[in-house]
């Protein structure tokens, strides 16, 4: 399969070492909206510029789109998936059904597949959740995220003023973590499922306290959170945060026929590196794309429409002798 990325950040460079890791890939290219020149890929790929992409409709199987899904995927992965079958990892959950629609679109319109909303939440998470809930209907579902590094809320406090850098950690709450696995059933606040803990390099002269409580005011990031913040050195940041982890938990707490056996479902992750973890993801899920639309599919699909068969360079006799 010629597999080639859009956009080259900390996602796009976890996709080249997947595809790396891929004996049934090859990767094409690298196509980037900066100056190429100015763009050194990890592994020696060619790097293009973006304008360049229709120029290889004919060339890549897959195109696997790294963009952020605030400003980037609404825009770029219906436009795309008209010429190209794509990938993405579109994660603001409310939006997605409005997403759907338009890449459904735009690749019928193609006549090629559209894999959406694909990395570990939603993704693998999103799996985990309807498994859980098909499963035992009758129970409830909770999701932890962390301890990680959210990149958004980390963005957000980067753009306060007087802030030169921040790392933003988000938390599962161990007490109600353990509540849930005991079966508890209780609707958890935000607050009491997890809290924020944030580190900042503030810029020389800059109002530490009025950094501090803006962060902590902030509406729909820390507002509705117990939130530390810390302030921190440059040097302790290149040293201590430089990596971004990430993980959660997702349970599902419940009973089965008259109610009188109870049952837990857990999946959990613990990751070193969120963005090459989602590489990895939007890598099988890329290949699932490529299957399905040589079988002469087409349109918009998510984690729920793909079988797991789809996702591996496996045959299904080899699936069956090794992982049944």
């Amino acid at each position: 399969m010629k597999v080639a990325i859009y956009g080259y950040g900390n996602l796009g460079r976890g996709v080249e070492a997947a595809v790396n890791c891929a004996d049934d890939m090859e990767l094409v290219g690298i196509f980037t909206r900066r100056a190429p020149e100015t763009v050194k890929s990890v592994l020696g790929t060619k790097v293009f510029s973006a304008d360049d992409i229709l120029n290889f409709k004919d060339k890549v199987d897959v195109l696997i789109i790294c963009g952020g899904s605030a400003t980037d995927l609404p825009t770029m992965t219906p436009a795309l998936a008209k010429n190209f079958n794509v990938v993405d990892s579109f994660d603001t959950h409310a939006r997605i059904g409005e997403h759907f629609e338009k890449v459904d679109a735009a690749a019928k319109e193609g006549k090629k597949v559209a894999v959406i909303s694909v990395g570990w939440d939603p993704g693998m998470f999103s799996i985990a959740r309807i498994y859980s809930y098909c499963i035992m209907p009758n129970g409830k579902s909770n999701t932890f995220w962390g301890r990680g590094v959210s990149q958004g809320h980390s963005d957000a406090i980067r753009r306060i003023d007087g802030v030169l850098d921040a790392r933003q950690y988000t938390v599962p709450i161990e007490e109600t973590l353990n509540k849930v696995r005991n079966g508890d059933t209780t609707d958890f606040t935000a607050r009491q499922m997890h809290k924020r803990e944030c580190y900042v390099v503030a810029k020389e002269g800059a109002d530490k306290d009025k950094i501090a409580k803006e962060i902590k005011e902030m509406p729909n990031y820390f507002a509705d959170y117990d939130t530390s913040v810390t302030f921190i050195s440059e040097e302790e940041m290149k040293k201590n945060h430089a990596s971004l982890p990430h993980g959660g938990f997702v349970i599902r707490t419940g009973s089965t026929g008259n109610g009188d056996n109870r049952h837990t479902i857990e999946y959990s992750l613990k990751l070193d590196s969120n963005p090459e973890f989602t590489g990895s993801v939007l890598v099988a899920f890329a290949r699932a794309a490529v299957k399905l639309n040589n079988k002469g599919e087409a349109g918009c699909k998510t984690a729920f429409d793909i079988a797991p068969a789809e996702l591996s360079p496996l045959t299904a006799d080899e699936l069956r002798h090794t992982m049944l």
